[in-house]
């Protein structure tokens, strides 16, 4: 035996309250407190093995460290297999590490080097205290954890992070869990003085043992009892005997407690069982060898014993090993090496020989011998959810056979694009952006390469056991091979572009180029460029003029862009970088300047201002006339500027004042916003309060245009509607459309006024006039009604078959039926879902003439003529859509290419957002409820739209995620009445009767027998379900058979 305790495996000196070797040997896990956060970290266990090694200043001895929770660390486990790492802390928090492909680096934050890359996984959220313990199943489908909140809950390893169960029956501090090796029992520890056994199988409780820790006094940190390898004994933490520690055994058979282990002086925190099964000749005159098992226990007098089944007294004991608690022990997969950690933050290492502690027994050998006391376990049927179910129907095992033939079938074809794969990677790395590189120069004369989307490699790594660590496989190689990438150096300026160092040069040098060759120019900002001028306060859209524009820059005026635009300067060879300098603030302000009421100083500047406040008396003056005198002004004032002459421009250089403001000023302020109309005098002496009505809603109408052309129909076989509008003849003008195919003119119609939209479909064409008229033909043009006259203008126009919508610019929707001759929404408004700060964005018509509607807000609405209300389809801001969990549980086909009015509405990223495990951090059983609400509002809305796919996608993922989803929580009698529900529907009434049945055997025009035929397999696949099954496959056959 040797014993060591390396004291570079440390948390800075802060508790480590779990260790864990993993199984391969070559690592293990530390988890406790960290500076400001927990800290789980990941050692090479070759140091402290290997002496050599570990003088080695080139075999690390930091894989990795992982800061994610958010307080302390107080538990990690591997997982059998080695590909997890499990986690859970005061934060309430458990972590699922896994490997990821990424590159290795110092981790951030901190200068350790990592030489592997873990990653989280999946975090589980479900405890509302601090996560004490945890323990993986058997076979890993399983893993266990219990916390402060007096609660062992059940995960499922295989669909993280779906709960099986929710454990309650303790009634203090659960602080330890473990499994049975056969995996038909689960046994925890609490603070309530009890140890308890449940039984896999319905999670219901076997046993409770409460005699060994009556005479317990106070409390340890844990109480982590482990289960023997043979599955013959549990023993557990803090017991008491005759008022002194020891370490209970209870035995399988009766759960039984009349042995246990003594000897030290403080209570008992943990025992770790040996993983191997021994086998020694103990006595030389025995001719068998000795079956038996080796377990070690720490307790709070720092003391470490190491017991063997076969032996009355230890096999050895460490006394005064650490200076505090010790809070975790683990064993190697071999057997031979322990480790043990404190919560003064050291470790210790003990190695054993097998002479010491005798020669493990082989996998199978022990698989064999469990078999043959206990029967089938776990560990050789890997199930999560069906593990201990057998198979009552032939038609259901019959199911399973065919699941497991397509199970095959998707395996070679995935082995066969592997290969295809490697061999393409062998040629060329797959991940290969491009061999060519695009290299233009920016307005200032700098090189600018093309920037190439590099699109994230997959974690092709995770979920695979990570190999053994090797200190000396880390080798490090440069390439001689010189790049293969080709620049391709194109001579073109990048417009828009300048370099940030060049930037502030540029548009410095701009502003004192335009301020030397004309006076400064005012507060406001003249000096930049028209592009990127703001508009001026007030509703003037008038663009301010620069100083290129006339030699007198200062007598510049106000002109109205309608009536005399601006005339452009001729092009200098410093403009022809299109670039938009915006100035910084400090070189739009002026510095204030100072002014004295006795006037002497700047006395010229003092004329300048009465003469502009003259000027502004004059310009109030004239906003208070009357509207027949604002006529009058007009008139002068279109006259003076037909003639050239320019008023003086507000934006002339003034000064700012200090102190009170000007009487003037507030008038000016008070009259700068647009007027809408003037109130009249008081009438008898008496006020009169008048309130602006509310501004109709109008939507955007298309401009008339002289021709413009619109396709019809598929690509393949589509129609040309050619409009050719103000076509004069004489004194009168009229306005032509005309169809074409492939060149040859189908037919012509001629309207009276301007055409401004057309749609049309194989059976119908329409247009749309200025005059508020619509006209429809048919595919031959042939008119098939009268003009139709609407309130206003047409702004949207859509055709489906025969069904015609239109909205107006008065926003009122129309929907008719042109082969019934009928209206299917009469004027309709649209300002019940379009308010004022909202507009119409978007709207389409549906093959059965249901029309959808989406506002700014990204909300989307249609109109139920049968409810005649409006009613909303898709929110892209809905919670429910965000938090929703249901796409594990989507038919196999690719949900993001299904076809429908309602997919058209989502985004890939709305639908494969699947953000639902981190958004959502409430309990499980409240993320399945808004899992289920999302899915039933989907259902509505595709019968709403008269769907048929979408309505069957939908169908099936919400009787797949109650099949796999919601039986495995509490509320299993609620989903299990939803699929009776669904199945009851669709099955209908199974024998004819007398009177006549509401049932309709059609939905969306799909059987509905046919359709539970469909979902029937998605049931079957939870054996827990297998009798529901049963039932309503049996009834379906019947139904067939007759």
């Amino acid at each position: 035996m040797r014993l060591l305790k390396p004291g570079w495996v440390t948390h800075d000196g802060k508790p480590i309250f779990s260790i864990d070797i993993h199984p391969d040997g070559s690592r293990f896990a530390t988890g406790g407190q960290g500076d400001d956060s927990g800290k789980v970290v990941i050692w090479n266990f070759e140091p402290v093995r290997d002496e050599r090694a570990e003088n080695d200043e080139n075999v690390p001895r930091v894989l990795c460290q992982m800061n994610n929770h958010l307080a302390c660390v107080n538990c990690v486990r591997w997982s059998n297999n080695g590909t997890s790492l499990a986690s859970g802390g005061d934060d309430k928090l458990i972590m699922i590490w896994q490997t990821s492909r990424a590159g290795v680096g110092p981790s951030f934050g901190s200068g350790t080097p990592t030489y592997e890359q873990w990653r989280p996984a999946a975090t589980l959220r479900g405890h509302s205290g601090d996560v004490l313990d945890l323990a993986w199943s058997p076979n890993d489908s399983w893993m266990a954890s219990c916390s402060i909140d007096n609660t062992i809950i059940v995960w499922n390893a295989d669909n993280f992070p779906a709960q099986v169960t929710v454990i309650k029956g303790h009634d203090g501090l659960v602080k330890g869990v473990t499994w049975d090796p056969v995996g038909k029992y689960l046994a925890s520890q609490s603070d309530d003085r009890s140890l308890r056994v449940w039984r896999t199988r319905d999670w219901k409780e076997e046993a409770k043992v409460t005699e060994p820790f009556t005479e317990c006094g106070g409390t340890t940190h844990v109480l982590r009892c482990h289960w023997s390898p043979d599955g013959a004994y549990i023993v557990s933490a803090h017991a008491m005997n005759n008022s002194g520690p020891t370490a209970q055994i209870i035995e399988r058979d009766g759960f039984k407690t009349s042995l246990d282990f003594v000897g030290h002086r403080k209570a008992i925190t943990v025992v770790r069982f040996n993983p191997n099964i021994f086998s020694k000749k103990m006595k030389k005159g025995l001719e068998q060898a000795q079956q038996y098992t080796c377990c070690a226990i720490g307790s709070k007098d720092r003391s470490l014993s190491v017991w063997l089944t076969a032996l009355k007294r230890p096999l050895v004991v460490t006394h005064d090993l650490f200076e505090n608690t010790i809070l975790d022990i683990s064993w190697s997969k071999s057997g031979l090496d322990l480790m043990a950690c404190s919560s003064d933050g050291t470790v210790a290492y003990i190695e054993f020989s097998k002479d010491e502690i005798g020669d493990p027994m082989a996998q199978n050998d022990v698989e064999l011998f469990l078999e043959n006391i206990y029967g089938k376990c776990m560990t050789k049927n890997k199930s999560s959810t069906n593990g201990t179910q057998v198979i009552e129907s032939a038609a259901l095992l019959k199911l399973q056979q065919q699941k497991g033939e397509e199970m095959q079938t998707k395996l070679s074809e995935s082995e066969d694009r592997c290969s295809h794969s490697r061999m393409s990677d062998s040629q060329g790395s797959p991940f290969k952006p491009t061999d060519k590189q695009i290299e233009t120069k920016t307005a200032d004369g700098r090189r600018r390469i093309t920037p190439i989307f590099l699109a994230p490699q997959l974690d092709v790594n995770v979920g695979e056991a990570p190999l053994p660590f090797k200190s000396q496989g880390i080798n490090f190689t440069t390439t001689k091979a010189t790049s293969k990438i080709v620049v391709e150096k194109q001579d073109i300026v990048t417009k828009g572009i300048v370099s940030p160092s060049s930037r502030s040069n540029f548009s410095n040098s701009n502003l004192s180029n335009q301020t030397s060759s004309s006076v400064m120019p005012p507060s406001g900002g003249e000096g930049v460029s028209k592009s990127s001028q703001p508009l001026p306060q007030g509703g003037d859209t008038t663009p301010k003029s620069t100083q290129e524009d006339s030699p007198s820059a200062p007598g510049l005026e106000k002109m109205d862009v309608a009536r005399a635009p601006e005339s452009t300067p001729p092009a200098t060879p410093n403009k022809v970088i299109n670039v938009s300098i915006q100035p910084m603030k400090a070189l739009q302000s002026k510095p204030k300047i100072k002014h004295h009421s006795s006037g002497k100083k700047f006395s010229e500047k003092s004329d300048v201002k009465d003469k502009s406040i003259v000027k502004d008396k004059n310009e109030v003056k004239e906003k208070v006339k009357t509207p027949l005198e604002k006529n009058e002004k007009d008139k002068v004032k279109d006259h003076k500027l037909s003639t050239g002459v320019k008023r003086k421009h507000e934006g002339e250089k003034k000064e700012e004042r200090r102190g009170r403001p000007r009487k003037i000023d507030k008038e000016r302020a008070l009259l700068s916003t647009p007027v809408s109309h003037y109130a009249p005098p008081p009438v008898d002496g008496q006020a009169m309060q008048y309130k602006a009505a509310a501004p109709e809603l109008e939507l955007p109408v298309a401009s008339t245009q002289k021709t413009f052309t619109k396709a019809i129909g598929i690509k393949e076989n589509s129609l040309m509607v050619e409009v050719e509008n103000n076509i004069s003849i004489g004194v009168h003008t009229l306005h032509k459309m005309r169809c074409v195919q492939e060149g040859l003119t189908l037919w012509e119609q001629v309207l009276n006024s301007p055409i401004l939209l057309v749609a049309g479909s194989k059976t119908v064409v329409c247009a749309a006039c200025e005059d508020g008229s619509m006209n429809m033909y048919s595919s031959t043009g042939s008119r098939l009604l009268p003009s139709i006259v609407l309130d206003s203008k047409v702004s949207r126009l859509h055709i489906k078959g025969f069904f015609v919508m239109a909205i107006t610019q008065k926003a009122f929707l129309y929907i008719w039926n042109v082969q019934h001759h009928s209206v299917v929404i009469r004027k309709e408004s649209l300002k019940t879902i379009i308010s004022g700060s909202d507009d119409l964005q978007k709207s389409m018509l549906t093959e059965e003439g249901m029309p959808i509607i989406t506002v700014h807000n990204k909300k989307s609405y249609t109109f139920s003529k049968d409810m005649g209300t409006w009613m909303l389809l898709h929110n892209k801001a809905d919670v429910l859509q965000q938090c929703s969990d249901h796409h594990s549980c989507a038919p196999a086909k690719d949900s993001t290419k299904i076809q429908g009015p309602l997919a058209s509405l989502q985004t890939s990223h709305d639908r494969l957002g699947m953000q639902a495990s981190r958004v959502f951090s409430a309990g499980q059983s409240l993320q399945q409820s808004s899992t289920l609400s999302h899915i039933e509002s989907q259902l509505a809305a595709c019968l709403l739209l008269k769907s048929a796919p979408e309505y069957k996608f939908w169908l099936q993922t919400y009787t797949r995620y109650l099949s796999q989803e919601g039986l495995e929580s509490e509320s299993r009698h609620i989903f299990e009445s939803k699929l009776r529900d669904v199945c009851d529907d669709l099955l209908g009434p199974v024998y004819k009767t007398m009177g006549k049945s509401s049932w309709d055997h059609l939905i969306l025009g799909m059987d509905k027998r046919t359709l539970l035929h469909e979902i029937l397999p998605s049931i079957g696949s939870n054996l827990k379900l297998q009798r529901l099954f049963t039932e309503y496959h049996d009834q379906l056959e019947s139904i067939e058979d007759r």
